[in-house]
């Protein structure tokens, strides 16, 4: 079943779920709006989403170094307490995020850091490969919506698929961990290095 992009966001705005769990949870559940919030409470994955405003002061510092030393990344995580940060599932989560910014580059960590000048000549560049195409406006407005979150998904470091389970993003793999802790936890930095 095709799930609507509006039934996804609904479903987001009531949850706070991840695009991907949002869209995945929809189609087990053949787009039941009432069942796919039963679902995703379920899994813990509205809990999440509701500790996602709690304040994060500890944390770790976590490196990749690929195995040739031409490539490495730092990653700051932060959760609320230093009994979280020294546990395996955190430091192993910390450890998973280095390796993914290694691999993937993302450019920053939430879709709020793009800046908007990035985004505009984004939507320039789409638009004129549209404009050459004979559609009603709504439908273009609506490839250039899919284009640019498509865009986000290759920058934004949270709305990557995630490296080592490309049905997730890593926004959707944090809340996973979020849910397991039961302690927000917040990417703050990120930095990758890569000798070519």
């Amino acid at each position: 079943m095709a799930i609507d992009i509006k039934l996804v966001t609904q479903l987001r705005e009531m949850t706070g779920a991840g695009i991907m769990d949002a869209r995945n949870i929809l189609q087990e559940v053949d787009g039941d709006l009432d069942k796919a919030v039963e679902e995703l409470r379920k899994r813990g994955i509205v809990k999440a989403a509701k500790k996602a405003n709690r304040e994060t002061h500890e944390g770790l510092v976590r490196t990749y170094i690929h195995a040739n030393g031409k490539l490495g990344s730092l990653v700051e995580v932060l959760c609320e307490t230093d009994f979280v940060a020294h546990t395996e599932i955190f430091q192993t989560l910390c450890d998973d995020l280095a390796l993914h910014v290694s691999a993937c580059d993302p450019l920053y960590i939430t879709r709020e850091q793009v800046p908007q000048e990035l985004i505009d000549k984004e939507l320039e560049i789409i638009k004129a490969e549209l404009a050459s195409q004979n559609k009603p406006a709504e439908v273009i407005e609506k490839i250039s919506e899919g284009k640019l979150n498509k865009y986000f998904s290759e920058i934004v470091l949270v709305e990557q698929s995630y490296i080592k389970d490309d049905s997730k993003t890593v926004g959707d793999f944090i809340k996973e961990k979020i849910a397991i802790i039961g302690e927000n936890i917040q990417v703050s930095r990120i930095s990758r290095f890569h000798i070519a």
